[in-house]
């Protein structure tokens, strides 16, 4: 598994000053709110006899993964960005309603990562407590969901779990149909010491853009 963290020259750091600012001076997060079309790829996932949430889970970690400014970490009092972020995310449990959380694997090839999820799936997704698996999620991991009960216009986690926490907070709700496409609401929380307006823009064009041509990312 990949935890390979590289560390950051903080003084020549471009962010040196927004770090500084957003995290002793006015330590500050936010959080946008957006609908994406997923009519082609979720099309496409099913077209294939394939589950649609590791496909989302996989495009999540995926554009992460080209986005440095979302992989800033503090370990041990060194700052420095991880290469690849995994995906941890809840396990519902149907008999008592309790979740449990899980983690995968990242592969940025899409078949490998989605039997990494099929594997966890088999193996652990009957676990109940907090965990589900038994080893701890790795340093690496961020927090992505799913609320499939409810159509939400406005997502927001507060707070974060502990301040030195920089990773961003996906969380997906309920599909809906909007004149004739299908249609997912989609929350991204960040933390403005590593990113800001621009970043999270950036990430969500490519978001969409990556729903509108799952062809270039989904080889089946």
């Amino acid at each position: 598994m990949n935890t390979q963290l590289h560390p950051i020259d903080f003084e020549n750091w471009d962010r040196r000053q927004y770090f500084y600012y957003f995290t002793e001076m006015l330590p500050t997060g936010f959080n946008l709110n957006i609908e994406i079309d997923i009519t082609k790829a979720h099309q496409k996932i099913k077209a294939a006899g394939k589950k649609f949430f590791p496909a989302y889970l996989y495009l999540s970690a995926k554009l992460i993964t080209e986005q440095s400014e979302f992989r800033v970490a503090k370990t041990a009092d060194k700052l420095g960005y991880y290469e690849v972020l995994h995906p941890s995310y809840a396990c519902f449990h149907e008999d008592d309603k309790t979740m449990s959380n899980m983690w995968t694997e990242f592969d940025p090839d899409f078949e490998s990562f989605y039997q990494n999820y099929m594997n966890d799936q088999k193996q652990y997704s009957g676990n109940h407590g907090i965990l589900a698996k038994p080893e701890l999620p790795p340093p690496n991991s961020f927090m992505v969901g799913m609320l499939p009960w409810t159509q939400f216009s406005s997502y927001s986690p507060v707070p974060y779990a502990k301040a030195d926490y920089y990773f961003p907070v996906l969380q997906a709700g309920r599909f809906f149909e909007k004149s004739g496409r299908k249609m997912m609401p989609f929350s991204i929380t960040v933390h403005h010491a590593v990113a800001d307006g621009y970043h999270v823009s950036l990430f969500l064009e490519k978001f969409q853009t990556a729903m509108n041509h799952p062809e270039q990312w989904i080889r089946l």
